[in-house]
């Protein structure tokens, strides 16, 4: 898979100086990546997934993985190997657990998100793969608003590196994308068609 080098967070192109509200993008995003995967058939859709893990396969180094459930829209992990999974602790860092979150052993978290049962152990991932609504080519991502997983990567980061990973599919890469002091850059977002590291200064 393609492999490309993308500016360092923060040093881009020019920004716009009337950027659109983030309410109202995050209302846009939502919809341009409903219509597309409405334009899929199931199988097209099971193809991009299998293409992403590949790309996850080849790309990731050794380390504890976590990953997420996917809902919706989302891009779903296919057979990446996940080691942690997250559940939502409103109003902190998500925390990581071990075992597979199945019909049979899932709860439900946060909007009704399958997460793995509070008494499952618990982890520490050196990779997190993160889902999104977008993701600028300075690594500059924009979430679903809750701040949860900038919330997660500051902890993280601050305990040690961590590699924050995004996951998403290709429409969801654009140019610039407004930051806030507290959003959480990325390093790197794997795609179907690929995978781009976002180098930083």
């Amino acid at each position: 898979m393609a492999s490309e080098d993308l500016p360092a967070n923060g040093h881009g192109g020019p920004a716009d100086p009337k950027p659109e509200p983030k309410p109202a993008l995050r209302r846009r995003l939502r919809a341009e990546r409903a219509a597309f995967i409405a334009s899929l058939t199931a199988l097209d859709r099971a193809g991009l997934e299998a293409a992403l893990a590949e790309v996850l396969a080849a790309n990731l180094p050794r380390g504890i993985v976590a990953g997420y459930h996917a809902v919706g829209s989302e891009i779903g992990l296919g057979q990446a190997v996940i080691a942690l999974h997250p559940r939502v602790v409103r109003d902190g860092p998500l925390t990581f657990h071990t075992g597979p979150v199945t019909a049979t052993t899932a709860v439900a978290g946060l909007g009704t998100i399958a997460e793995p049962p509070a008494t499952a152990p618990r982890g520490t991932p050196d990779i997190v793969l993160v889902p999104l609504l977008a993701i600028d080519r300075c690594g500059t991502r924009l979430g679903q608003g809750g701040g949860h997983y900038d919330r997660t990567l500051a902890a993280l980061r601050a305990a040690g590196p961590v590699l924050a990973v995004g996951v998403a599919w290709d429409c969801q890469l654009v140019d610039v994308l407004p930051a806030d002091p507290w959003d959480a850059p990325l390093d790197a977002l794997a795609t179907p068609s690929g995978w781009h590291d976002f180098t930083r200064t």
